[in-house]
Protein backbone atom coordinates (compact mmCIF):
# COMPACT_ATOMS: atom_id res chain seq x y z
CA UNK A 1 0.00 0.00 0.00
CA UNK A 2 1.24 3.50 -0.79
CA UNK A 3 2.05 5.78 2.14
CA UNK A 4 -0.90 7.75 3.40
CA UNK A 5 -0.65 11.50 3.78
CA UNK A 6 -2.85 13.52 6.13
CA UNK A 7 -4.20 16.94 5.24
CA UNK A 8 -7.11 19.31 5.74
CA UNK A 9 -9.29 21.51 3.57
CA UNK A 10 -11.33 24.54 4.58
CA UNK A 11 -15.09 24.53 4.15
CA UNK A 12 -17.26 27.47 3.12
CA UNK A 13 -17.88 28.34 6.76
CA UNK A 14 -14.24 28.16 7.80
CA UNK A 15 -14.10 24.65 9.31
CA UNK A 16 -10.97 22.55 8.58
CA UNK A 17 -11.99 19.01 7.69
CA UNK A 18 -9.49 16.17 7.81
CA UNK A 19 -8.76 13.87 4.88
CA UNK A 20 -6.31 11.16 3.85
CA UNK A 21 -4.48 11.01 0.54
CA UNK A 22 -2.80 7.98 -0.97
CA UNK A 23 -0.78 9.15 -4.01
CA UNK A 24 -0.88 6.98 -7.13
CA UNK A 25 1.68 4.18 -7.01
CA UNK A 26 2.04 3.80 -10.77
CA UNK A 27 1.38 6.82 -12.98
CA UNK A 28 1.92 6.24 -16.69
CA UNK A 29 4.07 8.73 -18.56
CA UNK A 30 2.16 11.54 -20.30
CA UNK A 31 -1.06 10.41 -18.62
CA UNK A 32 -3.22 12.82 -16.66
CA UNK A 33 -3.80 12.15 -12.98
CA UNK A 34 -6.90 10.21 -12.02
CA UNK A 35 -8.52 9.88 -8.61
CA UNK A 36 -10.91 7.78 -6.54
CA UNK A 37 -12.61 9.98 -3.93
CA UNK A 38 -14.15 7.94 -1.10
CA UNK A 39 -16.93 8.76 1.37
CA UNK A 40 -17.42 6.61 4.44
CA UNK A 41 -20.45 5.20 6.25
CA UNK A 42 -22.23 7.02 9.03
CA UNK A 43 -20.53 6.72 12.46
CA UNK A 44 -17.19 5.86 10.79
CA UNK A 45 -14.29 7.73 9.15
CA UNK A 46 -12.10 7.64 6.04
CA UNK A 47 -9.48 5.42 7.63
CA UNK A 48 -12.02 2.59 7.60
CA UNK A 49 -11.77 2.57 3.80
CA UNK A 50 -7.96 2.39 3.67
CA UNK A 51 -7.97 -1.33 2.83
CA UNK A 52 -9.60 -0.53 -0.53
CA UNK A 53 -6.50 1.18 -1.91
CA UNK A 54 -4.62 -2.12 -2.19
CA UNK A 55 -7.62 -4.40 -2.66
CA UNK A 56 -9.05 -2.51 -5.64
CA UNK A 57 -5.74 -2.83 -7.50
CA UNK A 58 -6.01 0.58 -9.17
CA UNK A 59 -2.35 1.59 -8.84
CA UNK A 60 -2.62 4.41 -11.36
CA UNK A 61 -5.11 6.35 -9.24
CA UNK A 62 -4.72 8.81 -6.38
CA UNK A 63 -7.08 7.92 -3.53
CA UNK A 64 -8.71 10.42 -1.20
CA UNK A 65 -10.99 9.83 1.80
CA UNK A 66 -12.39 12.49 4.08
CA UNK A 67 -13.64 12.41 7.64
CA UNK A 68 -17.04 14.10 7.48
CA UNK A 69 -17.96 16.80 9.99
CA UNK A 70 -18.38 15.32 13.43
CA UNK A 71 -16.57 12.11 12.42
CA UNK A 72 -13.06 10.72 12.85
CA UNK A 73 -10.36 13.39 12.97
CA UNK A 74 -12.64 16.19 11.77
CA UNK A 75 -14.04 18.73 14.24
CA UNK A 76 -17.64 19.10 15.33
CA UNK A 77 -19.93 17.39 17.79
CA UNK A 78 -19.85 13.67 17.10
CA UNK A 79 -22.46 12.59 14.55
CA UNK A 80 -23.61 16.12 13.84
CA UNK A 81 -23.41 18.85 11.19
CA UNK A 82 -25.09 22.26 10.91
CA UNK A 83 -27.43 20.59 8.41
CA UNK A 84 -27.51 17.75 5.93
CA UNK A 85 -27.23 20.35 3.15
CA UNK A 86 -24.04 21.66 4.77
CA UNK A 87 -22.47 18.21 4.49
CA UNK A 88 -23.57 18.04 0.85
CA UNK A 89 -21.91 21.39 0.16
CA UNK A 90 -18.79 20.10 1.93
CA UNK A 91 -18.55 17.44 -0.81
CA UNK A 92 -18.43 20.13 -3.48
CA UNK A 93 -15.79 22.05 -1.52
CA UNK A 94 -13.72 18.87 -1.11
CA UNK A 95 -13.87 18.10 -4.83
CA UNK A 96 -12.92 21.70 -5.65
CA UNK A 97 -10.01 21.44 -3.22
CA UNK A 98 -8.69 18.24 -4.80
CA UNK A 99 -8.93 19.74 -8.29
CA UNK A 100 -7.13 22.94 -7.30
CA UNK A 101 -4.50 21.40 -5.00
CA UNK A 102 -3.54 18.28 -6.93
CA UNK A 103 -4.31 19.34 -10.49
CA UNK A 104 -6.81 16.54 -11.06
CA UNK A 105 -9.67 17.47 -13.36
CA UNK A 106 -13.16 16.73 -12.04
CA UNK A 107 -13.78 14.65 -15.16
CA UNK A 108 -10.94 12.35 -14.08
CA UNK A 109 -12.48 11.62 -10.68
CA UNK A 110 -14.59 8.63 -9.68
CA UNK A 111 -16.60 8.95 -6.47
CA UNK A 112 -17.00 5.83 -4.30
CA UNK A 113 -19.42 6.15 -1.38
CA UNK A 114 -21.12 3.85 1.09
CA UNK A 115 -24.29 3.99 3.24
CA UNK A 116 -24.92 7.50 4.63
CA UNK A 117 -21.97 8.74 2.58
CA UNK A 118 -23.72 7.38 -0.52
CA UNK A 119 -26.84 9.44 0.25
CA UNK A 120 -24.76 12.59 0.81
CA UNK A 121 -23.01 12.01 -2.52
CA UNK A 122 -26.25 11.13 -4.35
CA UNK A 123 -27.75 14.40 -3.16
CA UNK A 124 -24.62 16.23 -4.31
CA UNK A 125 -24.68 14.81 -7.84
CA UNK A 126 -28.42 15.58 -8.08
CA UNK A 127 -28.18 19.16 -6.79
CA UNK A 128 -24.80 20.28 -8.15
CA UNK A 129 -24.56 18.23 -11.40
CA UNK A 130 -20.77 17.75 -11.19
CA UNK A 131 -18.92 16.47 -14.25
CA UNK A 132 -17.25 13.52 -12.53
CA UNK A 133 -16.29 10.45 -14.53
CA UNK A 134 -18.39 7.87 -12.67
CA UNK A 135 -20.20 7.12 -9.42
CA UNK A 136 -20.12 3.94 -7.32
CA UNK A 137 -22.67 3.62 -4.53
CA UNK A 138 -22.53 0.80 -1.99
CA UNK A 139 -25.57 0.06 0.20
CA UNK A 140 -26.92 3.65 0.10
CA UNK A 141 -28.95 4.40 3.24
CA UNK A 142 -31.97 5.81 1.40
CA UNK A 143 -34.22 4.42 4.13
CA UNK A 144 -32.82 3.28 7.46
CA UNK A 145 -34.62 0.45 9.25
CA UNK A 146 -35.64 2.10 12.51
CA UNK A 147 -37.77 -0.90 13.59
CA UNK A 148 -39.68 1.17 16.19
CA UNK A 149 -43.23 1.96 14.91
CA UNK A 150 -43.78 5.63 14.03
CA UNK A 151 -40.15 6.37 14.90
CA UNK A 152 -39.71 9.11 12.31
CA UNK A 153 -42.79 11.23 13.21
CA UNK A 154 -41.94 10.63 16.84
CA UNK A 155 -38.44 12.02 16.34
CA UNK A 156 -39.88 15.06 14.57
CA UNK A 157 -42.23 15.74 17.46
CA UNK A 158 -39.46 15.35 20.03
CA UNK A 159 -37.19 17.69 18.07
CA UNK A 160 -39.95 20.30 17.91
CA UNK A 161 -40.30 20.02 21.69
CA UNK A 162 -36.65 19.81 22.82
CA UNK A 163 -34.57 20.89 19.83
CA UNK A 164 -31.75 18.86 18.34
CA UNK A 165 -30.66 15.80 20.28
CA UNK A 166 -28.71 12.60 19.65
CA UNK A 167 -29.64 8.96 19.28
CA UNK A 168 -27.26 6.01 19.36
CA UNK A 169 -27.05 3.36 16.66
CA UNK A 170 -28.63 0.04 17.61
CA UNK A 171 -26.52 -1.89 15.09
CA UNK A 172 -23.90 -4.29 16.42
CA UNK A 173 -20.73 -4.93 14.44
CA UNK A 174 -21.69 -8.58 13.82
CA UNK A 175 -24.68 -7.36 11.77
CA UNK A 176 -22.47 -5.16 9.58
CA UNK A 177 -19.99 -7.75 8.30
CA UNK A 178 -19.06 -11.43 8.42
CA UNK A 179 -15.36 -10.50 8.52
CA UNK A 180 -13.97 -11.19 12.05
CA UNK A 181 -11.21 -8.59 11.66
CA UNK A 182 -13.68 -6.00 10.47
CA UNK A 183 -16.00 -6.74 13.41
CA UNK A 184 -13.16 -6.46 15.92
CA UNK A 185 -11.83 -3.22 14.45
CA UNK A 186 -15.30 -1.65 14.54
CA UNK A 187 -15.69 -2.49 18.23
CA UNK A 188 -12.23 -1.18 19.16
CA UNK A 189 -11.79 1.86 16.93
CA UNK A 190 -11.76 4.97 19.16
CA UNK A 191 -12.64 7.21 16.20
CA UNK A 192 -15.99 5.51 15.63
CA UNK A 193 -18.98 7.18 17.25
CA UNK A 194 -22.38 5.51 17.73
CA UNK A 195 -24.31 8.78 17.98
CA UNK A 196 -26.08 10.67 15.24
CA UNK A 197 -27.99 13.90 15.68
CA UNK A 198 -31.71 13.91 14.97
CA UNK A 199 -31.18 16.87 12.64
CA UNK A 200 -28.85 14.77 10.51
CA UNK A 201 -31.02 11.66 10.68
CA UNK A 202 -34.19 13.47 9.60
CA UNK A 203 -32.23 15.45 7.01
CA UNK A 204 -30.95 12.14 5.66
CA UNK A 205 -34.51 10.84 5.27
CA UNK A 206 -35.76 14.01 3.56
CA UNK A 207 -32.86 14.21 1.11
CA UNK A 208 -33.05 10.51 0.32
CA UNK A 209 -36.75 10.67 -0.50
CA UNK A 210 -36.18 13.61 -2.83
CA UNK A 211 -33.22 12.02 -4.61
CA UNK A 212 -34.92 8.65 -5.06
CA UNK A 213 -38.05 10.35 -6.41
CA UNK A 214 -36.03 12.48 -8.84
CA UNK A 215 -33.18 10.12 -9.73
CA UNK A 216 -33.88 10.63 -13.44
CA UNK A 217 -32.05 13.96 -13.11
CA UNK A 218 -28.78 12.08 -12.41
CA UNK A 219 -27.00 11.17 -15.63
CA UNK A 220 -23.56 10.23 -14.35
CA UNK A 221 -22.47 6.63 -15.13
CA UNK A 222 -23.43 4.82 -11.94
CA UNK A 223 -22.78 1.43 -10.39
CA UNK A 224 -25.05 0.42 -7.50
CA UNK A 225 -24.04 -2.36 -5.10
CA UNK A 226 -26.81 -3.71 -2.86
CA UNK A 227 -26.16 -5.97 0.11
CA UNK A 228 -28.53 -8.92 -0.12
CA UNK A 229 -28.91 -9.45 3.67
CA UNK A 230 -28.85 -5.89 4.93
CA UNK A 231 -30.24 -5.44 8.46
CA UNK A 232 -29.66 -1.69 8.46
CA UNK A 233 -31.36 -0.21 5.38
CA UNK A 234 -34.29 -1.11 3.13
CA UNK A 235 -33.68 -2.46 -0.36
CA UNK A 236 -36.82 -1.13 -2.12
CA UNK A 237 -35.70 2.54 -2.28
CA UNK A 238 -32.32 1.41 -3.61
CA UNK A 239 -34.01 -0.48 -6.44
CA UNK A 240 -36.38 2.44 -7.12
CA UNK A 241 -33.39 4.76 -7.34
CA UNK A 242 -31.75 2.51 -9.89
CA UNK A 243 -34.91 2.12 -11.98
CA UNK A 244 -35.39 5.90 -12.15
CA UNK A 245 -31.71 6.73 -12.62
CA UNK A 246 -31.27 8.89 -15.72
CA UNK A 247 -27.84 7.58 -16.66
CA UNK A 248 -27.56 5.63 -19.91
CA UNK A 249 -24.64 3.74 -18.38
CA UNK A 250 -25.78 2.12 -15.14
CA UNK A 251 -25.59 -1.26 -13.49
CA UNK A 252 -26.93 -2.81 -10.30
CA UNK A 253 -25.54 -5.79 -8.40
CA UNK A 254 -27.30 -7.54 -5.52
CA UNK A 255 -24.64 -9.31 -3.47
CA UNK A 256 -26.23 -12.37 -1.92
CA UNK A 257 -25.64 -12.81 1.81
CA UNK A 258 -23.80 -9.52 2.23
CA UNK A 259 -24.45 -7.48 5.37
CA UNK A 260 -24.59 -3.67 5.34
CA UNK A 261 -20.82 -3.01 5.28
CA UNK A 262 -20.66 -3.96 1.61
CA UNK A 263 -17.09 -2.81 1.07
CA UNK A 264 -15.91 -4.40 4.32
CA UNK A 265 -17.60 -7.78 3.99
CA UNK A 266 -15.66 -11.05 4.26
CA UNK A 267 -16.29 -11.85 0.59
CA UNK A 268 -15.92 -8.27 -0.63
CA UNK A 269 -13.65 -9.39 -3.48
CA UNK A 270 -16.86 -10.13 -5.43
CA UNK A 271 -17.85 -6.46 -5.09
CA UNK A 272 -14.37 -5.00 -5.58
CA UNK A 273 -13.77 -6.90 -8.82
CA UNK A 274 -16.91 -5.33 -10.25
CA UNK A 275 -15.93 -1.86 -9.05
CA UNK A 276 -12.50 -2.16 -10.61
CA UNK A 277 -13.92 -3.27 -13.94
CA UNK A 278 -16.53 -0.46 -13.92
CA UNK A 279 -13.95 2.21 -13.09
CA UNK A 280 -11.48 1.15 -15.76
CA UNK A 281 -14.25 0.90 -18.34
CA UNK A 282 -15.32 4.46 -17.54
CA UNK A 283 -11.89 5.72 -18.63
CA UNK A 284 -11.75 3.81 -21.92
CA UNK A 285 -13.62 6.55 -23.76
CA UNK A 286 -13.83 10.36 -23.54
CA UNK A 287 -16.09 11.86 -20.90
CA UNK A 288 -19.55 12.30 -22.39
CA UNK A 289 -22.99 13.31 -21.17
CA UNK A 290 -26.32 13.14 -23.02
CA UNK A 291 -27.35 16.49 -24.48
CA UNK A 292 -30.25 18.07 -22.59
CA UNK A 293 -30.68 21.09 -24.83
CA UNK A 294 -33.98 19.71 -26.16
CA UNK A 295 -35.22 18.29 -22.86
CA UNK A 296 -38.16 20.69 -23.11
CA UNK A 297 -39.45 18.72 -26.11
CA UNK A 298 -38.62 15.17 -25.10
CA UNK A 299 -38.08 13.54 -21.74
CA UNK A 300 -39.35 13.23 -18.21
CA UNK A 301 -39.60 16.93 -17.33
CA UNK A 302 -41.55 17.62 -20.53
CA UNK A 303 -43.98 14.80 -19.72
CA UNK A 304 -44.31 15.98 -16.12
CA UNK A 305 -45.23 19.52 -17.22
CA UNK A 306 -47.74 18.23 -19.78
CA UNK A 307 -49.42 16.10 -17.12
CA UNK A 308 -49.70 19.09 -14.78
CA UNK A 309 -51.21 21.20 -17.58
CA UNK A 310 -53.81 18.57 -18.49
CA UNK A 311 -57.30 19.02 -16.95
CA UNK A 312 -58.42 16.47 -14.40
CA UNK A 313 -61.51 14.29 -15.02
CA UNK A 314 -64.49 16.38 -13.98
CA UNK A 315 -65.74 15.62 -10.48
CA UNK A 316 -62.98 13.07 -9.87
CA UNK A 317 -61.61 13.05 -6.29
CA UNK A 318 -58.52 15.00 -7.35
CA UNK A 319 -60.60 17.50 -9.32
CA UNK A 320 -62.86 18.09 -6.32
CA UNK A 321 -59.85 18.44 -4.03
CA UNK A 322 -58.17 21.09 -6.16
CA UNK A 323 -61.41 22.96 -6.78
CA UNK A 324 -61.86 23.13 -3.01
CA UNK A 325 -58.25 24.29 -2.62
CA UNK A 326 -58.75 27.10 -5.15
CA UNK A 327 -61.98 28.13 -3.45
CA UNK A 328 -60.32 28.26 -0.03
CA UNK A 329 -57.48 30.37 -1.42
CA UNK A 330 -59.96 32.76 -3.05
CA UNK A 331 -61.67 33.05 0.31
CA UNK A 332 -58.33 33.67 2.01
CA UNK A 333 -57.53 36.43 -0.48
CA UNK A 334 -60.36 38.49 0.99
CA UNK A 335 -58.40 38.92 4.23
CA UNK A 336 -54.76 38.12 3.31
CA UNK A 337 -52.81 40.83 1.46
CA UNK A 338 -50.26 38.40 0.04
CA UNK A 339 -52.79 35.95 -1.39
CA UNK A 340 -54.84 38.85 -2.78
CA UNK A 341 -51.76 40.29 -4.50
CA UNK A 342 -50.99 36.89 -6.00
CA UNK A 343 -54.41 36.63 -7.62
CA UNK A 344 -54.25 40.23 -8.84
CA UNK A 345 -50.76 40.25 -10.38
CA UNK A 346 -49.84 36.57 -10.61
CA UNK A 347 -48.12 34.45 -8.00
CA UNK A 348 -44.98 34.53 -10.15
CA UNK A 349 -45.02 38.30 -10.71
CA UNK A 350 -42.38 40.79 -9.62
CA UNK A 351 -44.89 42.37 -7.25
CA UNK A 352 -45.52 39.04 -5.52
CA UNK A 353 -41.81 38.31 -5.23
CA UNK A 354 -41.16 41.73 -3.75
CA UNK A 355 -43.88 41.04 -1.18
CA UNK A 356 -42.30 37.65 -0.37
CA UNK A 357 -38.87 39.26 0.04
CA UNK A 358 -40.28 41.81 2.52
CA UNK A 359 -41.79 38.91 4.48
CA UNK A 360 -44.19 41.00 6.57
CA UNK A 361 -47.56 39.28 7.15
CA UNK A 362 -50.37 41.69 6.30
CA UNK A 363 -54.13 41.29 6.42
CA UNK A 364 -57.40 42.98 7.25
CA UNK A 365 -57.78 41.11 10.55
CA UNK A 366 -55.81 38.87 12.94
CA UNK A 367 -57.09 35.86 10.99
CA UNK A 368 -55.97 37.49 7.75
CA UNK A 369 -52.49 38.10 9.14
CA UNK A 370 -52.35 34.49 10.37
CA UNK A 371 -53.30 33.25 6.89
CA UNK A 372 -50.71 35.58 5.40
CA UNK A 373 -48.02 34.31 7.77
CA UNK A 374 -48.74 30.71 6.81
CA UNK A 375 -48.69 31.73 3.15
CA UNK A 376 -45.31 33.46 3.48
CA UNK A 377 -43.90 30.49 5.41
CA UNK A 378 -44.71 27.97 2.69
CA UNK A 379 -41.70 25.95 1.55
CA UNK A 380 -41.61 27.63 -1.86
CA UNK A 381 -41.46 31.16 -0.49
CA UNK A 382 -38.85 30.20 2.10
CA UNK A 383 -36.80 28.83 -0.77
CA UNK A 384 -37.29 32.08 -2.70
CA UNK A 385 -35.94 34.10 0.23
CA UNK A 386 -32.94 31.80 0.53
CA UNK A 387 -32.39 32.18 -3.21
CA UNK A 388 -32.22 35.94 -2.62
CA UNK A 389 -29.54 35.41 0.03
CA UNK A 390 -27.51 33.21 -2.31
CA UNK A 391 -27.90 35.62 -5.24
CA UNK A 392 -26.65 38.49 -3.08
CA UNK A 393 -23.70 36.37 -1.92
CA UNK A 394 -22.63 35.50 -5.46
CA UNK A 395 -23.21 39.10 -6.56
CA UNK A 396 -20.68 40.28 -4.00
CA UNK A 397 -18.31 37.47 -4.96
CA UNK A 398 -18.43 38.40 -8.66
CA UNK A 399 -17.95 42.09 -7.88
CA UNK A 400 -14.92 41.20 -5.80
CA UNK A 401 -13.43 39.19 -8.65
CA UNK A 402 -13.89 42.11 -11.05
CA UNK A 403 -12.29 44.55 -8.60
CA UNK A 404 -9.32 42.17 -8.15
CA UNK A 405 -8.87 42.26 -11.93
CA UNK A 406 -9.09 46.10 -11.92
CA UNK A 407 -12.11 45.89 -14.20
CA UNK A 408 -15.22 48.10 -14.05
CA UNK A 409 -18.32 46.67 -12.38
CA UNK A 410 -21.20 47.25 -14.77
CA UNK A 411 -24.27 45.25 -13.70
CA UNK A 412 -27.34 44.39 -15.73
CA UNK A 413 -30.36 42.45 -14.46
CA UNK A 414 -32.58 41.56 -17.42
CA UNK A 415 -35.70 40.66 -15.42
CA UNK A 416 -35.34 42.50 -12.15
CA UNK A 417 -38.93 42.57 -10.92
CA UNK A 418 -38.76 45.46 -8.46
CA UNK A 419 -34.98 44.96 -8.19
CA UNK A 420 -35.07 44.63 -4.41
CA UNK A 421 -32.55 41.79 -4.09
CA UNK A 422 -30.03 43.60 -6.32
CA UNK A 423 -30.46 47.01 -4.70
CA UNK A 424 -30.41 45.74 -1.11
CA UNK A 425 -27.27 43.71 -1.79
CA UNK A 426 -25.51 46.77 -3.22
CA UNK A 427 -26.90 49.14 -0.61
CA UNK A 428 -25.18 47.22 2.19
CA UNK A 429 -21.65 47.31 0.80
CA UNK A 430 -19.25 50.23 0.77
CA UNK A 431 -17.92 49.29 -2.66
CA UNK A 432 -20.55 50.40 -5.16
CA UNK A 433 -20.61 49.27 -8.80
CA UNK A 434 -19.85 51.69 -11.60
CA UNK A 435 -23.34 51.29 -13.06
CA UNK A 436 -26.54 49.30 -12.56
CA UNK A 437 -29.05 48.71 -15.33
CA UNK A 438 -32.30 47.06 -14.26
CA UNK A 439 -34.77 45.86 -16.90
CA UNK A 440 -38.22 44.31 -16.82
CA UNK A 441 -41.14 43.76 -19.21
CA UNK A 442 -43.74 45.09 -16.74
CA UNK A 443 -44.63 48.78 -16.53
CA UNK A 444 -45.59 48.23 -12.88
CA UNK A 445 -42.18 46.75 -12.09
CA UNK A 446 -40.36 49.54 -13.94
CA UNK A 447 -42.35 52.16 -12.02
CA UNK A 448 -41.93 50.56 -8.60
CA UNK A 449 -38.32 49.60 -9.26
CA UNK A 450 -37.43 53.17 -10.24
CA UNK A 451 -39.03 54.38 -7.00
CA UNK A 452 -36.98 51.85 -5.04
CA UNK A 453 -33.79 53.14 -6.67
CA UNK A 454 -34.63 56.63 -5.42
CA UNK A 455 -35.52 55.29 -1.98
CA UNK A 456 -32.17 53.47 -1.70
CA UNK A 457 -30.23 56.56 -2.77
CA UNK A 458 -28.74 54.85 -5.82
CA UNK A 459 -30.09 57.16 -8.53
CA UNK A 460 -26.57 58.32 -9.38
CA UNK A 461 -25.48 54.90 -10.63
CA UNK A 462 -28.72 52.95 -11.25
CA UNK A 463 -31.55 53.21 -13.73
CA UNK A 464 -34.59 51.10 -14.56
CA UNK A 465 -35.86 50.63 -18.12
CA UNK A 466 -38.44 48.48 -19.86
CA UNK A 467 -37.00 45.57 -21.82
CA UNK A 468 -37.67 42.07 -23.12
CA UNK A 469 -35.44 39.50 -21.46
CA UNK A 470 -35.87 37.12 -24.42
CA UNK A 471 -35.00 39.59 -27.18
CA UNK A 472 -31.61 38.31 -28.29
CA UNK A 473 -30.71 41.28 -30.48
CA UNK A 474 -31.81 43.82 -27.87
CA UNK A 475 -29.70 42.18 -25.18
CA UNK A 476 -26.68 41.87 -27.48
CA UNK A 477 -26.79 45.62 -28.13
CA UNK A 478 -26.58 46.63 -24.45
CA UNK A 479 -24.31 49.63 -23.94
CA UNK A 480 -22.04 50.03 -22.15
CA UNK A 481 -21.16 46.36 -22.23
CA UNK A 482 -21.95 44.78 -18.84
CA UNK A 483 -19.27 42.90 -16.93
CA UNK A 484 -21.80 41.21 -14.65
CA UNK A 485 -25.20 39.96 -15.82
CA UNK A 486 -27.91 38.66 -13.48
CA UNK A 487 -30.89 36.47 -14.39
CA UNK A 488 -32.81 35.51 -11.27
CA UNK A 489 -36.13 33.72 -11.14
CA UNK A 490 -36.85 34.13 -14.86
CA UNK A 491 -35.92 31.00 -16.76
CA UNK A 492 -37.77 28.82 -14.24
CA UNK A 493 -41.05 30.38 -15.42
CA UNK A 494 -40.61 29.43 -19.07
CA UNK A 495 -40.35 25.83 -20.23
CA UNK A 496 -38.95 26.58 -23.68
CA UNK A 497 -35.22 26.01 -24.03
CA UNK A 498 -35.24 27.95 -27.31
CA UNK A 499 -36.37 31.08 -25.42
CA UNK A 500 -33.77 30.57 -22.70
CA UNK A 501 -31.09 29.86 -25.29
CA UNK A 502 -31.87 33.10 -27.16
CA UNK A 503 -31.73 35.07 -23.92
CA UNK A 504 -28.40 33.55 -22.91
CA UNK A 505 -26.97 34.07 -26.40
CA UNK A 506 -27.91 37.74 -26.23
CA UNK A 507 -26.19 38.06 -22.88
CA UNK A 508 -23.12 36.21 -24.14
CA UNK A 509 -22.85 38.77 -26.96
CA UNK A 510 -23.24 41.62 -24.50
CA UNK A 511 -21.04 40.54 -21.59
CA UNK A 512 -17.35 41.22 -21.99
CA UNK A 513 -15.04 38.23 -22.23
CA UNK A 514 -14.01 37.34 -18.70
CA UNK A 515 -17.18 38.93 -17.31
CA UNK A 516 -19.66 37.04 -15.15
CA UNK A 517 -23.19 35.67 -15.20
CA UNK A 518 -25.35 34.86 -12.17
CA UNK A 519 -28.23 32.55 -13.02
CA UNK A 520 -30.84 30.63 -11.04
CA UNK A 521 -32.51 27.29 -11.50
CA UNK A 522 -35.27 25.18 -10.03
CA UNK A 523 -34.30 21.51 -10.22
CA UNK A 524 -36.91 20.40 -7.70
CA UNK A 525 -40.13 21.59 -6.08
CA UNK A 526 -42.35 19.64 -3.66
CA UNK A 527 -45.47 21.70 -4.50
CA UNK A 528 -45.59 21.54 -8.30
CA UNK A 529 -49.16 20.28 -8.43
CA UNK A 530 -50.41 22.83 -5.91
CA UNK A 531 -48.82 25.58 -8.00
CA UNK A 532 -50.22 24.25 -11.28
CA UNK A 533 -53.77 23.56 -10.05
CA UNK A 534 -54.36 26.33 -7.52
CA UNK A 535 -52.16 29.32 -8.39
CA UNK A 536 -52.26 31.69 -11.35
CA UNK A 537 -49.39 33.23 -13.29
CA UNK A 538 -48.71 36.79 -14.45
CA UNK A 539 -49.71 35.77 -17.99
CA UNK A 540 -53.36 36.72 -18.04
CA UNK A 541 -54.29 34.73 -14.97
CA UNK A 542 -53.64 31.36 -16.62
CA UNK A 543 -52.52 28.36 -14.59
CA UNK A 544 -48.94 28.55 -13.35
CA UNK A 545 -47.45 25.34 -14.79
CA UNK A 546 -43.71 25.01 -14.40
CA UNK A 547 -41.35 22.65 -16.19
CA UNK A 548 -38.47 21.79 -13.94
CA UNK A 549 -34.97 21.87 -15.37
CA UNK A 550 -32.38 19.64 -13.77
CA UNK A 551 -29.21 21.42 -12.75
CA UNK A 552 -27.39 19.56 -15.50
CA UNK A 553 -29.84 20.87 -18.13
CA UNK A 554 -29.58 24.46 -16.89
CA UNK A 555 -25.78 24.25 -16.84
CA UNK A 556 -25.70 22.87 -20.39
CA UNK A 557 -27.77 25.79 -21.66
CA UNK A 558 -25.39 28.24 -20.00
CA UNK A 559 -22.34 26.42 -21.33
CA UNK A 560 -23.76 26.29 -24.87
CA UNK A 561 -24.08 30.10 -24.80
CA UNK A 562 -20.40 30.55 -24.00
CA UNK A 563 -20.15 30.61 -20.20
CA UNK A 564 -18.17 28.35 -17.84
CA UNK A 565 -19.74 27.55 -14.49
CA UNK A 566 -17.54 28.41 -11.49
CA UNK A 567 -19.57 27.79 -8.36
CA UNK A 568 -23.08 27.18 -7.08
CA UNK A 569 -25.36 27.55 -4.07
CA UNK A 570 -28.55 25.62 -3.34
CA UNK A 571 -31.03 25.82 -0.47
CA UNK A 572 -31.36 23.05 2.10
CA UNK A 573 -34.49 21.67 0.43
CA UNK A 574 -32.85 21.42 -3.00
CA UNK A 575 -35.48 23.68 -4.62
CA UNK A 576 -33.63 26.74 -5.91
CA UNK A 577 -30.04 26.95 -7.10
CA UNK A 578 -27.95 30.04 -7.81
CA UNK A 579 -24.80 29.69 -9.93
CA UNK A 580 -21.92 31.89 -11.04
CA UNK A 581 -20.39 31.47 -14.50
CA UNK A 582 -17.72 33.31 -16.47
CA UNK A 583 -17.84 34.39 -20.12
CA UNK A 584 -15.19 32.50 -22.08
CA UNK A 585 -13.92 32.94 -25.62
Amino acid sequence: MTEVRSNTFTTHDGVSLFYRHWPAADVQANAGRRAIVMFHRGHEHGGRMAHLIEELGLQGFDFFAWDARGHGESPGERGDSPSFATSVRDVQTFIDHIAATYGIDTGDMVVLAQSVGAVVVSTWVHDYAPKIRALVLASPAFKVKLYVPFARPGLKLMRAWRGNFFVNSYVKAKFLSHDPQRIASFDNDPLITRAISVNMLLGLYDAAERVVADAQAIQIPTQLLISGSDFVVHRKPQEQFFQRLGSLDKEMHILSGFFHDTLGERDRAHALTRIRRFVLKAFEQPLQRPSLLEADRLGWSCAEAEELAAPLPKNSPRDLYWRATRASMRLGSSVSAGVKLGFETGFDSGSTLDYVYRNTPTGSSPIGRLIDRNYLNSIGWRGIRQRKVHAEELLRLAMGKLREQSRPVRIVDIAAGHGRYILEALEQGSDKPDSILLRDYSDINVRDGAALIEQKGLAGIARFVKGDAFDKADLAALEPKPTLAVVSGLYELFGSNAMVGDSLAGLAAAVEEGGYLIYTGQPWHPQLELIARALTSHRGGEAWVMRRRSQAEMDQLVEAAGFRKLTQRVDEWGIFSVSLAQRVS
